[in-house]
């Protein structure tokens, strides 16, 4: 699902606009982004946190010249969902949306 058919699915089951949802969704991803930015993590309950996670320094090599690089630490974002979510899903889905459908 794309964001468009997010939108398209959102407005036709609360009969808002289209034009209003995408507003809607832009402000909900702009505040979650602003907020993991400003170093705040975003708790949504029953669906899950946008959390920032730091990543340690490390070594890391630069193929094309063979050498040995270090990779300070740095903080990245994450989404870990709700137990309640993790389960809907496990009890939900049989299969995963990328495997191929042999008829």
């Amino acid at each position: 699902m794309r964001k468009a058919d997010l939108v398209a699915a959102i407005a036709e089951k609360t009969g808002v606009q289209k034009v209003d949802v995408l507003v809607t969704l832009e402000s909900f991803f702009k505040e979650v982004k602003g907020s993991l930015a400003d170093g705040e993590n975003v708790y949504i309950r029953g669906f899950g946190s946008f959390v920032i996670k730091k990543r340690a320094q490390k070594v890391g090599r630069h193929i094309k010249e063979n050498k040995a690089i270090v990779i300070p630490e740095h903080f990245i974002p994450a989404f870990k969902p709700a137990k309640v979510f993790v389960e809907q899903v496990k009890e939900n889905v049989t299969s995963s949306p990328n495997e191929e459908k042999i008829d």
